[in-house]
């Protein structure tokens, strides 16, 4: 079997390494190339075009998700296994929906990870047990995520929000201007019947996506 190449994406340097080291003791599996951000892995993905993206989606200017959008725009076959650190369902509801083929939290087994990379370079999707039993009960139940109703920009703006972020460092962060963050703001006001920022980030915590 020939081996399959990987491109990490992560804006840790040292969370890159170690992912590295781990997946290349592995025989099968070899890491081709890595970036630090969204737009980075759109530009590297197009001259490497790897086997499997393993990607973070919380990094600095384009998150994730947008990345991931941006890549399957460009290259419908691309694989992506969302390795992330949010453990709640609406991260991989998210990621899913955007095109990724897995999901899988960062305190996964070495093991785990090294299958996921196989099963989604078989063209299967992968999505860690206990998050995809949250995702069951959350549809069995009919259970909606108050954030469910936000596009993924208007996501992307109210993570930001609920962490203390203030406008201009969003639309910094974004690539956006503080109008274009106003109007989301005013957006997302209106669909979670929130008044403030501190009631953003009280929803957040409810949600689960952030601690209290």
């Amino acid at each position: 079997m020939s081996k399959i190449d990987v491109m990490l994406v992560d804006d840790h340097a040292v969370v890159r390494m170690g992912f590295k080291m781990l997946l290349e003791a592995d025989s099968d599996i070899k890491v081709v190339a890595e970036a630090d951000s969204g737009e980075n892995a759109i530009r590297t993905y197009m001259d490497c075009k790897p086997n499997v993206v393993v990607m973070d989606i919380t990094m600095p200017g384009m998150g994730g998700l947008e990345a991931i959008e941006r890549i399957l725009a460009k290259d419908s076959a691309a694989k992506i296994l969302v390795l992330s650190a949010h453990e709640d369902s609406v991260y991989p509801k998210r990621v899913l929906n955007a095109g990724a083929m897995g999901y899988l939290t960062k305190r996964s087994a070495a093991e785990e990870l090294i299958k996921a990379i196989r099963t989604v370079a078989g063209g299967k999707k992968y999505i860690e047990a206990n998050v995809a039993q949250q995702m069951a009960i959350q549809q069995l139940t009919g259970e909606q995520n108050p954030v469910d109703v936000l596009s993924d920009r208007e996501f992307e703006v109210f993570m930001a929000l609920a962490k203390g972020k203030t406008t201009n460092e969003i639309a910094e962060a974004l690539f956006l201007s503080p109008r274009t963050v106003g109007t989301h703001l005013y957006n997302i006001k209106q669909k979670l019947n929130a008044n403030n920022s501190a009631e953003i980030a009280l929803i957040a915590m409810r949600s689960g996506l952030i601690d209290p």
